[in-house]
């Protein structure tokens, strides 16, 4: 997981600029979000106790509240827009880098991959990265900043009730650690079920004529039943667990906002944790407001975290496709054949080959082809007619013997100029 998180880190890197500035406006948005509690309770103080209200310093005090309530508002605009540039544009880079490498992949690939699976990742994949990482850049950043900003205000309005806040914080992040851990494993499975029902259900609709040729629709439906199940048994399981993130964190932050209400009311009267006049309402209404603010980014960052499991097992797939080595490049002094013209002779001197080394296909076989002359080669299915076509075609090379085309070894040729041939 961490080898993919380091490969995704690559593509966001180019886009620096625009992660300061979400950084500046999740920053913005956070600090104008807890000035609010202060505010509020100034107008709590302001109004409680008979013979204390100042009509005149909460009339002046509400302009205050506007602005700072329009800057939160303004940062999160900026936030969220830079956000889906950012998002958007990772997901582009990435999707290029897959297509392209569709180009240069070869042939062997192709042949062993189903080409639904390849279009899942391509396609399904990568949209599953897009919604992880949107989620990501929104709640991470200004979760992070909000957990540490409350707690500081908490320590500056009552060091000790915020201590007691901060022993029971652990408790939440040990157990959004344990369900990540579980919905990573389950998401990596889902995402290669699905990626195998795609494939199947593409291979399917793209022969129904041989399906109904060799009346295979009841094996078919089989086999796509026992591949549908399995999804479904990973999907349940990514689900069952991701799904316990929320009610968990929310029962410990509920623990944590009871443990705060209780030790703030007994400062506020004076029996713990201070004194009744230095800690009066309006604190301890501001202080409720920051351990609900405090606790909330727990619950967003776990969400945050079980996305991001779905979201890295599939950018697993994508980062899979988009290294597997590239078809083999020319040789340095490769031979153009196009610069004098093609005479066309072609010989084939003690080729072996195969697909996979355990099934041996083609070995010691020689053909000598003169220039215009036609040869048929016929055989039944699977005897390697076609691959002989693939070999001379260079989209695969011999495992032995030496195919010549003009008296040159195809492996000398432009690959380019080998098929034009």
């Amino acid at each position: 997981m961490s080898g993919t998180f380091k490969k995704l880190l690559r593509y966001v890197k180019k886009y620096s600029l625009l992660i300061l500035l979400t950084l500046l406006a999740a920053a913005g948005s956070v600090a104008f979000s807890l000035y609010l509690p202060i505010l509020f309770g100034r107008g709590i103080d302001m109004l409680i106790g008979p013979g204390r209200t100042d009509l005149a310093g909460l009339k002046a005090l509400i302009p205050r509240l506007a602005a700072v309530t329009f800057g939160a508002g303004a940062c999160g605009w900026i936030m969220n827009a830079v956000n889906n540039r950012i998002t958007f544009n990772v997901v582009r880079d990435i999707r290029i880098a897959a297509f392209d490498r569709l180009h240069e992949l070869p042939l062997s690939y192709i042949d062993t991959h189903s080409r639904g699976d390849v279009s899942a990742r391509v396609i399904a994949d990568v949209d599953q990265l897009a919604d992880g990482l949107l989620l990501g850049f929104t709640n991470l950043f200004t979760g992070v900043l909000t957990i540490i900003g409350t707690l500081g205000f908490m320590i500056w309005l009552n060091p000790l009730i915020a201590a007691a806040v901060a022993v029971l914080t652990p408790l939440s992040l040990f157990a959004a650690r344990f369900i990540a851990r579980k919905t990573f494993s389950h998401s990596v499975r889902q995402t290669t079920v699905r990626g195998e029902l795609t494939g199947f259900t593409d291979e399917m609709l793209s022969n129904q004529k041989v399906v109904k040729a060799f009346s295979r629709e009841r094996i078919n439906a089989e086999s796509f039943d026992e591949i549908n199940e399995r999804l479904s048994a990973a999907s349940l399981k990514a689900v069952f667990y991701s799904s316990l993130t929320n009610p968990t964190t929310r029962c410990i932050n509920s623990i944590i906002y009871a443990a705060v209400a209780l030790t703030g009311s007994l400062a506020a009267m004076g029996i713990a944790f201070g004194t009744g006049a230095g800690f009066t309402i309006g604190a301890l209404s501001a202080i409720l407001s920051y351990a609900n603010q405090y606790t909330k980014p727990f619950n967003e960052i776990s969400g945050v975290i079980t996305e991001l499991q779905g979201a890295l097992a599939s950018a697993g797939r994508i980062f899979e496709l988009i290294e597997t080595p590239a078809q083999q490049p020319d040789a340095p002094q490769a031979v153009d054949l196009t610069e004098n013209g093609v005479e066309g002779s072609v010989e084939l001197e003690d080729v072996a080959f195969s697909y996979t080394p355990d099934r041996e296909l083609i070995s010691d076989f020689s053909l000598r082809v003169r220039p215009g002359q036609r040869v048929a080669i016929v055989g039944p299915t699977g005897c390697g007619k076609t691959t002989v076509i693939n070999l001379l075609m260079r989209f695969y090379d011999t495992d032995g013997g030496a195919i010549r085309v003009d008296g040159h070894d195809v492996r000398e040729l432009s690959a380019r100029h080998v098929q034009l041939a």
